[in-house]
């Protein structure tokens, strides 16, 4: 799945069906490779939340639905940074383009590809995320 079909897809609730925001934005251990939270941005107007992808439940094309028992999490610790949009340079220094989607395994938070301007990165070459690139190993 791609991150651009999943922003915007209703986050709700297991059991009841409770709609808790829309998927806004996913937090990244490019290290590891995976996604390790999901940003909510609340209904109407509400504070964004995170939402560990633990206590995801599935992610369809219709709605993202997590366990009705999520406690509430301050997210990932450190900076928020925002994948889309961001350079993306080799651990070398060399631009490898600008990020423009994600490609994920929907069941396990992997990262298969980021999408950039100058082609496709696979997941496991990601080394790093900050304010500036995403880095990634070089050739």
């Amino acid at each position: 799945m791609t991150f651009s079909e999943a922003r915007g897809l209703p986050v709700v609730t297991l059991g009841e069906a409770q709609e808790i925001g829309a998927l806004a934005s996913l937090a990244l251990d490019a290290a590891a490779g995976r996604i390790t939270h999901l940003r909510v941005a609340g209904p109407r107007g509400r504070k964004e939340t995170a939402v560990a992808w633990k206590a995801l439940h599935a992610v369809g094309a219709d709605a993202v639905i997590v366990a009705s028992d999520v406690p509430p999490d301050p997210g990932p610790p450190g900076p928020r940074h925002e994948v889309l949009g961001i350079l993306v340079l080799s651990e070398a220094g060399e631009e490898r383009g600008t990020v423009q989607d994600l490609v994920f395994d929907p069941s396990t938070g992997r990262i298969d590809k980021v999408v950039t301007t100058l082609g496709e990165v696979a997941g496991d070459r990601l080394l790093g995320l900050g304010d500036y690139a995403l880095v990634v190993r070089a050739d």
